[in-house]
């Protein structure tokens, strides 16, 4: 299962019913964050999840409430005497921004490493799981991100036991992994039907509307997407300064015919997102207006799914 939680919600500045924008996803013991304004903390420790398991931290961009979290996180994950390295993703700069970070951060039990994007699309692998960069329309640098996580056939015992296949291989196969034996070489296609569908989810914020934003949300379980304004009237503003209404969100989640799409990254002047839910829900059906430390559990299909 894959678990989603918005730690944050709001754009701009950390409110006290309301910190900026987080998201984090854990999968398989494997953790991952995106973005770290102020307060993110704060956030995870409400929600009751711990920093110190994060194998990876992802930037959309270099504004201060995307980022400015990052020297306390560094430092609450070595007082939890973290070791292992993490990696750190984010647009072109992104070393010299963190290292300018960690003059406040100094001395660290851990190594960080810097994984800086360069191209309109870029793909991250991992053990289970790979990570979809993908460039957003910003005033600055900024990316979307999908995280992807793929499923193999279900075992074949027939064809296993038709192969001669030994029962000691076969929880390594149905693993994936490729095995010598004297008398062949086995493959986990041997065994295995074909791939069954995955899980994904695709976060994007601070951006304009985009073909690229729908073209990687297709396929996805949930899409998170900013909807800095609910005001009709403020869709100028939006576009000046490269943000996005609710209604222009709904309209990439209709397109890219996801399952449902929740709302993020709000403005500190909208107090009450909820009032406009019932003209978005024109638009997509599937829309929610989400708070802080709204959570999913994602699972494969025809296993259970719930949220909070």
């Amino acid at each position: 299962m894959l678990d989603i939680c918005l730690l944050g919600t709001g754009g701009m500045m950390p409110l006290p019913y309301r910190w900026l924008t987080s998201m984090m996803a854990r999968y398989n013991g494997q953790s991952i964050l995106i973005d770290c304004g102020e307060g993110t903390q704060i956030a995870m420790k409400e929600k009751g999840w711990s920093p110190k398991p994060i194998d990876v931290i992802c930037f959309t961009h270099f504004h201060a409430d995307h980022i400015s979290g990052l020297p306390g996180m560094l430092l609450t994950m070595g007082n939890a005497e973290r070791t292992e390295p993490l990696l750190l993703v984010g647009p072109k700069g992104l070393s010299k921004v963190v290292a300018s970070l960690r003059i406040i951060a100094p001395e660290l039990p851990f190594a960080i490493e810097t994984l800086e994007l360069n191209e309109t699309e870029h793909i991250i692998h991992f053990d289970g799981f790979d990570i979809e960069a993908f460039r957003v329309n910003h005033n600055v640098p900024c990316y979307g991100y999908s995280i992807s996580v793929s499923r193999t056939g279900k075992f074949q015992v027939e064809k296993a036991l038709a192969l001669g296949i030994e029962k000691k291989y076969w929880n390594r196969l149905q693993r994936g992994e490729i095995i010598e034996t004297k008398e062949m070489t086995l493959v986990p296609e041997m065994v295995l039907g074909p791939a069954r569908k995955g899980l994904k989810v695709t976060y994007c914020t601070d951006t304009r509307p985009t073909e690229g934003i729908v073209k990687h949300a297709c396929g996805s379980d949930l899409f998170i997407c900013e909807g800095m304004y609910g005001e009709a009237e403020k869709s100028a503003k939006a576009r000046e300064n490269k943000h996005m209404t609710f209604y222009e969100a709904a309209q990439l989640a209709k397109r890219a015919e996801v399952p449902r799409l929740w709302l993020t990254h709000y403005s500190p002047s909208l107090n009450r997102p909820e009032e406009y839910l019932a003209e978005v829900r024109k638009i997509f059906p599937y829309t929610e207006i989400c708070r802080d430390g709204k959570t999913i559990e994602l699972t494969f299909e025809n296993d259970e799914e719930g949220s909070v």
